[in-house]
């Protein structure tokens, strides 16, 4: 049974680690990986339809926790305890909730002081305990509701005279819990920005606007936010970096700080679709490399000869792609010209039509503007059978781009590249 601290608006954890509202869906799954034979029976729950209406959930069914993430920012808005039994639980020391301790109405308001009258929902048969950032929720027969209005839900006794304990109790941002699930299953509690102490020296990008010229991509500038350093490291900076084709990895160490990883392609499955490809076999090549930024949803390509960056990167990191939870989430904006794609006789109308393109755009959208309708390249990435659960993906060529679809519509990841001939090297 785990042993946790419960700490309102901010956290569930104990003094090895902590789950804190705000954090990234990684750094929750990073905990639970260094916890292997304590956290047991993980499960992860997401829509594969319907990625951005459905909450990505933690599910710990041993332990009677969920974690929910927000399906956007894919961040920690909600710590939900669905079973007591399950868990030991304690306040600044104080324990309410164990197998010795159960945690009734008495036991609740000892621990956690007084608070306003309890929300009772006669649909659900529930009272709810509302304190700043953390709520308890008591199954209650509705034959008590005159009783608990008129003495409060502190006398309420059963005819075993023993009072109503917890059932659940949720941890969440704000001053009291309304949890509204729509249609979609979605629960509206605010997301709160990432916390600075969970940057951990790392980058986290706000937005990156891919820079273009007519229909050529010239690169991009990030918007990033980082830790604060000596007196204001508890404060998070903001500032904009400009990545150009052609910049050297130098300088891209200057603007970005050291990649997460430095990848050397090992192979080039495409090379054979290269008119010069029986050239190549005959002089030895070196190896081009990637910077990956995980926290940034990037990845860098450089040239081996002149150590420049020839192509990069977006990844969007949805639930059910090959890559999923290895890369943050990165919040692209590409801003494309649609008048060449539009019926001559409508040009006009048309004339100032752009097409943007973000991380939650769908590709039957962007085709739909684009006129697009050429077909894709499929992408399977498993080496060997069963290696890849969640099946294969599309590849679909714009212009310098290439933008790799999952079967839900969602885009996956935009290549972008400097020259035509670089499409060998995807």
């Amino acid at each position: 049974m785990l042993e946790l601290d419960v700490a309102p608006e901010r956290s569930l954890g104990c003094e090895q680690w902590e789950f804190i509202l705000g954090m990234h869906f990684s750094q929750a799954v990073a905990i639970i990986q260094s916890q292997v034979g304590i956290i047991k029976g993980v499960q992860v729950l997401y829509s594969d339809t319907n990625p951005l209406e459905n909450d990505l959930i933690l599910y710990l069914p041993q332990d009677g926790i969920r974690f929910v993430f927000d399906a956007t920012f894919q961040r920690l808005k909600l710590i939900e305890v669905f079973d007591m039994k399950l868990v030991k639980l304690k306040y600044c020391t104080t324990i309410f909730n164990s197998s010795d301790v159960v945690p009734s109405i008495q036991e609740i308001e000892q621990c956690f002081g007084a608070t306003h009258p309890g929300i009772y929902d006669c649909e659900k048969q529930m009272f709810t305990l509302n304190f700043r950032g953390l709520s308890f929720c008591f199954d209650v027969d509705s034959k008590f509701q005159p009783g608990i209005a008129q003495c409060g839900l502190g006398s309420l006794q059963f005819t075993t005279g023993v009072s109503p304990v917890v059932s659940k109790m949720f941890v969440y941002a704000g001053n009291s819990l309304k949890i509204c699930y729509d249609n979609q299953g979605v629960i509206a509690v605010p997301v709160v920005p990432l916390p600075v102490n969970c940057y951990h020296g790392l980058s986290y990008i706000e937005r990156a606007d891919i820079i273009r010229d007519k229909s050529t991509t010239k690169g991009l500038q990030i918007t990033l936010s980082l830790q604060g350093s000596g007196l204001s490291r508890r404060q998070k900076i903001i500032m904009t970096k400009d990545l150009h084709f052609g910049i050297s990895c130098q300088d891209v160490l200057s603007l970005l700080g050291s990649p997460s990883q430095v990848f050397y392609k090992s192979e080039d499955k495409m090379k054979i679709h290269s008119p010069n490809a029986h050239l190549d076999l005959k002089t030895p090549r070196r190896s081009d490399y990637f910077f990956n930024y995980f926290s940034l949803g990037l990845d860098l390509l450089f040239d081996a000869k002149t150590q420049r960056m020839k192509k990069f990167i977006l990844h969007t990191n949805y639930p059910g792609h090959y890559n999923f939870n290895m890369y943050n989430r990165c919040n692209f904006r590409i801003r494309l010209n649609a008048e060449k794609h539009v019926p001559e006789a409508r040009k006009n109308s048309f004339k100032d039509k752009t097409i943007e393109i973000t991380a939650f755009t769908k590709w039957d959208d962007i085709s739909d503007q684009l006129r697009h309708s050429d077909r894709p390249v499929v992408l399977n990435r498993s080496g060997c059978p069963n290696s890849n659960p969640f099946g294969s993906t599309f590849c679909y060529g714009y212009q310098d781009m290439i933008f790799e679809v999952m079967q839900n519509q969602h885009i996956a990841s935009v290549t972008f590249y400097k020259t035509i001939l670089d499409i060998m090297d995807v």
